[in-house]
């Protein structure tokens, strides 16, 4: 019987390129990510405080780089409005240097905040999909959502201490874990044992 050539898209090759040749790297990464996300877990705060900082550096940088583009853009009818998106970023980033536990308080509880919105919007689309296959799933998600908003708001602030922190160990293991099972799975296709064969 004539052979049949599969998509490329298919193709377990072509999806991870020369990842089947430095899967290596890939594994290493994802065993970093995993290990520094669960000494992360024993210092939440600590984590919560470098991760509120390094977001006050991102502002005061994109300030200050805002406010160069501003000036320079003479002319532009827009230069005011940047001026003072520099100016709030640059303040922001200050005052966040200043007063990091102050910092990770506000975002904190804009977190719990945003976690209780997505949790009823999830709930309100779950019940508008109810009677269809799978509207359970995001209803739960909205739940759970609610939950992880209300343990945060009822522990505000000194859930700001830790919060945070602890987001970015979990956000750590998880991407860690994701890179280790794609670095073994290039690994697979590179000795051969993922299926790519051709259908008959």
């Amino acid at each position: 019987m004539e052979a049949k050539s599969i998509d490329p898209l298919f193709n377990p090759t072509a999806v991870f390129g020369d990842v089947t040749k430095k899967w290596g790297w890939l594994l290493a990464l994802g065993i970093a990510y995993v290990v520094l996300g669960t000494i992360g877990l024993g210092m939440e705060v600590a984590l919560t405080i470098v991760s509120v900082m390094l977001f006050g550096a991102f502002l005061l940088v994109g300030g200050i780089f805002e406010l160069i583009h501003a000036f320079q853009a003479k002319g532009w009818k827009g230069r005011l409005p940047a001026v003072l998106i520099g100016l709030a970023y640059a303040v922001a980033g200050i005052l966040i240097f200043l007063d990091p536990l102050a910092a990770s308080e506000g975002l904190t509880l804009m977190l719990g905040v945003l976690l209780l919105v997505i949790g009823v919007v999830r709930i309100v689309m779950a019940f508008g999909m109810k009677g269809h296959a799978g509207w359970i799933w995001p209803a739960l998600s909205g739940v759970l959502s609610l939950v992880l908003g209300f343990m945060i708001i009822s522990k505000w602030p000194a859930s700001g201490l830790w919060v945070i922190g602890l987001f970015v160990a979990i956000e750590l293991i998880i991407q860690g874990w994701s890179c280790i099972f794609l670095a073994l799975a290039a690994r697979n296709v590179s000795k051969g044992t993922t299926t790519g064969k051709l259908a008959a």
